[in-house]
């Protein structure tokens, strides 16, 4: 299936809900009024309730209890609590996606947004896009698999969704790749053109003309992602640290490794977020 047929199919596509869609187009605005926003946000009780009780959660101790979605923004500030609810929504929008393990695809996603925000303050990049654009990489696999299950999860058994040799099963397969497809959905969602760019060439940053520096955080996160998820030995890591990006960002050595806590106590408090 060709990736522009891949996008006609119904099923694929998933609607971002109304809010996230205006939050997305806040991007490109000089100046939001965030109590319109808050209003808004307010009118949908199930992602109000979720961001609720994310600004409550351990990961923002805030000093005193959050209650209303006008407070949050207050406590938070208008660009946390965007990432926060264009976080969730991207998560409620797929119920089910067969052949894959969401809750699984999820919490590694969610792994990525919260390395690539610490690798990007590290690298001095924009955290606050580096966690979205990292919850975001991989959705195109979620469009792969609601399209074409068949194919998506015949591939899965030569290269799981989390196998670092998926992408390259996928170009020889496919002719096209997830991130190909994550970015032309970040394109039709309106984001900004750093998503659809970076979500385009995190794969392969350093051969990559196009990619930037937060193209290179992405892959970096990604990579301790999976390294987490897929519970690699200290000999599997050294076998497959990504050195030379690494250090074309500035990294100290292994600092991956050695420095940064693991994805799963950056990410305590926000689990919420992909439940």
């Amino acid at each position: 299936m060709k990736l522009e047929a891949l996008f006609q199919n119904p099923t694929a596509l998933p609607t971002a809900p109304k809010v996230v869609e205006e939050l997305i187009s806040s991007f490109d605005k000089a100046s939001v009024s965030t109590e319109e926003i808050a209003k808004k946000l307010s009118a949908d009780p199930v992602l109000s309730a979720k961001l609720l009780r994310l600004a409550n959660s351990a990961y923002y101790h805030v000093s005193r209890s959050i209650g209303t979605v006008e407070d949050a923004v207050l406590m938070l500030g208008f660009v946390t609590v965007r990432t926060l609810v264009i976080s969730s929504g991207l998560v409620s929008g797929f119920k089910s996606v067969p052949g894959l393990d969401l809750k699984q695809f999820w919490r590694y996603s969610l792994y990525t947004a919260v390395s690539a925000k610490w690798i990007a303050k590290k690298t001095k990049e924009n955290t606050d896009l580096a966690f979205t654009i990292g919850m975001m990489h991989a959705i195109g696999q979620l469009v792969v698999h609601a399209a074409m299950p068949e194919q998506a999860m015949q591939l899965d058994k030569v290269a799981g969704p989390l196998d670092s040799r998926r992408l390259d099963a996928e170009q020889q397969s496919f002719g096209y790749t997830f991130a190909d497809v994550g970015a032309e959905l970040a394109r039709r969602w309106k984001f900004p053109e750093a998503f659809s760019e970076t979500i385009a060439t995190f794969p392969d940053p350093l051969n990559n003309e196009e990619a930037t520096r937060l193209a290179g955080v992405v892959h970096l996160a990604a990579w301790r992602a999976r390294v987490e998820e897929n519970k690699l030995t200290a000999e599997e890591i050294a076998a497959c640290y990504p050195t030379e990006l690494a250090e074309a960002l500035g990294l100290e050595p292994n600092a991956l490794i050695d420095d940064m806590p693991p994805p799963s106590e950056l990410s305590a408090g926000l689990e919420e977020l992909v439940s």
